[in-house]
């Protein structure tokens, strides 16, 4: 399970004495024993843990643009550091090919006519896709599929 995966290299970099990957990673640890105590569990499945990471990285992205702006190259390089620590974590990009012929069989599935029926489609796909998509990538596929219709 990515969250044992995650432990551990908590406790791996904590031996190494690596600063940046002992912080972030206690950092996501906290994040995640944050929803664990939400959810009155023990332990989340990958799903969720996937979710959380891409939280994380959405807001590294973000703190990027925002140093970029501000001219902060230290807090940059600080901040794209730890990003690529959280994308280590994140299953593979979907190629572009296959998310195609995935969304258009979702399109078919839920009998979509056109942009309105974006929802229906949504609803078929999103289970196919977490964690294996960026769901604004997903959703702009559909949007240019539908808007052909």
């Amino acid at each position: 399970m990515l969250q044992d995966q995650i432990d551990n290299d908590y406790k791996k970099a904590m031996l190494e004495k690596n600063q940046v990957k002992s912080s972030t990673v206690s950092f996501l640890r906290a994040q995640i024993k944050n929803v664990i105590i939400d959810k009155k569990t023990d332990k989340l499945p990958d799903v969720e843990v996937i979710a959380i990471i891409k939280k994380q990285v959405k807001q590294r992205q973000d703190s990027i643009e925002q140093f970029g702006k501000g001219g902060r190259t230290d807090l940059v390089e600080k901040e794209k550091a730890e990003l690529n620590i959280l994308l280590s974590y994140l299953p593979a990009e979907m190629l572009e090919t296959d998310l195609k012929g995935i969304v258009e069989a979702a399109v078919k599935e839920a009998q979509a006519t056109g942009v309105k029926d974006m929802g229906k489609v949504m609803k078929v796909l999103l289970p196919q896709v977490a964690g294996k998509a960026d769901s604004k990538r997903v959703s702009d596929l559909v949007k240019e599929i539908l808007s052909r219709m």
